[in-house]
């Protein structure tokens, strides 16, 4: 279905965002390339001994659009989402329970059973869980490529479309965090100790969980529009969902966010699929994904 996987590229993730970024490339690329102090290489001569310092390239007055990182890209995206607005509007994801706008304090008998969920999760699962957690902290992108045995050099307008997912999504929770500032599960039981720093902003909705399922949603766009066959189409993407289920409850078992907060960020991405859809033809969103099929139809692989 995909090209064989030969090892996903430096995915770092920015720790400075909700703590799951995961834009997978970093402002230089992971390249270092030095230049003597001596001899600089725009001093050097070509083979008719002329300075290769005089040689220009036609200048076709465009940045080539193949030439944008896939984290940059999909900042372009999330410009044009936030600016077709609607996505402030969502009002679907609080539970019942906590009420609309939201009073946490008045939830505490519901949110004491979510805290023994998550003592319990601790007690059996952190242990185990632990590799999984640290390794998806920061970063997930590269979970999702390595599942689809894929690899941003190979696809990378499929990287492209993980990237818009994460950022989009991130961008969206973030503004959500802010409006309805849940206190994080340890904040009300210490003595979770979650393994890594708690991230510093509120709980609701999880961020992880927002992103992992809007990659999942993004990537089920992708398949079904690059004519591959249902049957591949509905088990990847059953695969993937999986993985975007784990990484959220991943979330839970270390102590960072309650069962409500994870289910809250899956309904949130439900909710800006389509806001995503609605983008215009020639969009940087719709290029991509015209672009991300084109890389999953058979006939071009």
């Amino acid at each position: 279905m995909a090209a064989n996987f030969e090892g996903n590229e430096g995915n770092e993730g920015n720790e400075g965002n909700a703590g799951n970024a995961g834009n997978a490339s970093s402002a230089s690329g992971g390249w270092f390339f030095a230049d003597r102090v001596d001899l600089p290489f725009v001093t050097e001569l070509d083979a008719n001994d002329q300075p290769i310092a005089g040689n220009r390239i036609n200048n076709v007055g465009k940045f080539p659009l193949r030439n944008w990182a896939a984290d940059w890209y999909a900042w372009q995206v999330v410009n044009e989402f936030a600016i077709a607005g609607n996505w402030q509007n969502i009002n679907n994801i609080l539970p019942a329970w906590a009420g609309n706008p939201p009073d946490w304090s008045l939830a505490q008998p519901v949110i004491n059973g979510e805290l023994n969920r998550l003592v319990t999760m601790a007690q059996d699962e952190r242990a185990d869980a632990l590799a999984e957690i640290l390794g998806q902290a920061d970063e997930f992108i590269s979970y999702f490529m390595n599942l689809m045995t894929t690899r941003p050099t190979a696809y990378p307008a499929t990287f492209r479309v993980l990237n818009i997912a994460s950022l989009v999504a991130l961008f969206v929770s973030m503004y959500y965090k802010g409006l309805y500032q849940r206190p994080r599960p340890s904040q009300l039981c210490p003595a979770l100790l979650p393994p890594i720093v708690v991230p510093g902003h509120a709980s609701f909705p999880s961020g992880h969980s927002t992103q992992t399922h809007l990659m999942v949603l993004c990537m089920n766009d992708v398949l079904t529009g690059a004519t591959e066959p249902a049957a591949n189409v509905t088990a990847m993407v059953d695969d993937l969902a999986t993985l975007a289920h784990r990484i959220a409850r991943n979330r839970e078992i270390a102590g960072l966010h309650y069962p409500s907060d994870s289910k809250a960020g899956k309904d949130l991405a439900a909710a800006i699929l389509p806001l995503l859809h609605n983008l215009p033809a020639g969009s940087w969103y719709q290029r991509a994904m015209t672009d991300a099929q084109n890389e999953w139809n058979p006939a071009n692989q």
